[in-house]
């Protein structure tokens, strides 16, 4: 199923979305259901073009909008930190006339998923965690937390972590290599994949607006985004979704988190990495579809 293109209009600019429509028309918010991609090389069609159409089959209303710089929506004219961020998913759901949703998020979108539902709780219908920013106060755990986290804050002032990246995808050769630690599955690595991921990291802007969000976010001591000692405010249902091979966020971070949230159920993913639902769609899938089935 090929989801249709919308663009909503905000104050400083476009913001580009997919949308799926079930066959059956949605007869109010019950089955809406928003989606967020991650950072770096991602926008909606990356992260969500393998799930939002199954979504729809079941009868979900979805739409996965390209946060600001990212896919197909205007750079925006301020440097896109958390709160920058959390303000124009705000105004996208209000844009959409959205009073309730079911919201998932990737990796930095989980981050924004779960600051949307601590800010606006009445209108969160149930959360879905996929690889989620924000579960854990610094990025590394153990002995090591506190040299990586500072080694991380000095790359990311002086620039380092964009131009590594560039440096990584400029070729379609390089972009597989580079996206091995977080998609395992080499059958998932397909040439289509890697090709949209070529030409974003070529003709987009995701990279510089990746790379102000961890200037905002990596502290030297800590991350400035922690939701841990909050996820208990997390009342609505919500599926926590983990690669078992993520290396980024660890399994463990998940499982904590998902115990520290009243109604959340833990799915973590044999054989997955960061990005889990496209490693594994045959797992991640269907269970959103039936974590989503369960909220009408």
């Amino acid at each position: 199923m090929h989801p249709a293109r919308r663009t909503v209009t905000l104050p400083w600019g476009d913001v580009s979305l997919l949308e799926w429509l079930p066959a059956e028309p949605a007869r109010d918010d019950a089955s809406v259901v928003v989606l967020l991609h991650g950072g770096g090389l991602d926008s909606a069609w990356l992260s969500w073009g393998g799930v939002g159409g199954a979504l729809a089959e079941a009868g979900h209303r979805v739409l996965a909008p390209d946060l600001p710089g990212y896919g197909e929506s205007t750079k925006a004219p301020w440097a896109a930190t958390q709160q920058a961020l959390l303000a124009c998913v705000e105004q996208v759901v209000d844009a959409l006339g959205l009073e309730r949703c079911a919201l998932g998020g990737l990796s930095m979108g989980g981050g924004l998923a779960i600051g949307h539902a601590l800010a606006h709780s009445e209108r969160v219908r149930g959360l879905m965690l996929l690889g989620s920013y924000g579960l854990a106060p610094t990025l590394v755990e153990g002995r090591w937390s506190a040299p990586a986290q500072l080694l991380a804050w000095a790359a990311t002032r002086a620039g380092v972590l964009p131009v590594i990246t560039r440096a990584t995808t400029r070729t379609p050769t390089a972009v597989e290599r580079s996206l091995r630690p977080v998609l395992r599955s080499a059958a998932q690595r397909t040439p289509e994949l890697i090709g949209a991921v070529h030409e974003a990291a070529r003709a987009g802007t995701s990279i510089d607006v990746f790379g102000e969000w961890q200037r905002s976010e990596v502290g030297a001591r800590r991350q400035t985004t922690a939701y841990a000692d909050r996820l208990g405010e997390l009342a609505m249902p919500a599926l926590v979704v983990h690669g078992a091979l993520d290396a980024g966020v660890p399994a463990a971070v998940a499982r904590r988190a998902a115990a520290a949230m009243p109604q959340a159920e833990l799915l973590v993913v044999p054989d997955a990495a960061h990005w889990v639902q496209r490693d594994r769609p045959e797992v991640v899938v269907p269970a959103m579809r039936a974590f989503l089935d369960g909220l009408r």
